[in-house]
């Protein structure tokens, strides 16, 4: 665990995509945070390495904030995002 997702605080949802590849892990993500508040944060958990760079940067581009994107085992990554 990074140092910053130590400091991130309460994590409203927890959305579990292993097995899912691009585009459709950001696709989930996207659904997950359209039934979230403003200000809420989930937590996306993904194991297929290129989504940890394509759904943070799809998730800024619809104004939302990364707060981390870890690894947290041998093969899973966490992905931090507050909704915007």
């Amino acid at each position: 665990m990074t140092e910053q997702s130590k400091n991130i605080g309460k994590i409203d949802k927890v959305l579990d995509i292993k097995g899912e590849v691009c585009p459709y892990t950001f696709v989930r993500s996207k659904l997950a945070l359209e039934n979230m508040e403003s200000g809420q944060v989930l937590k996306v958990i993904v194991d297929h390495e290129p989504a940890t760079k394509n759904v943070p940067r799809s998730m800024e581009n619809e104004g939302n904030k990364v707060l981390d994107i870890s690894k947290i085992n041998d093969t899973d990554w966490q992905i931090i995002v507050k909704k915007g």
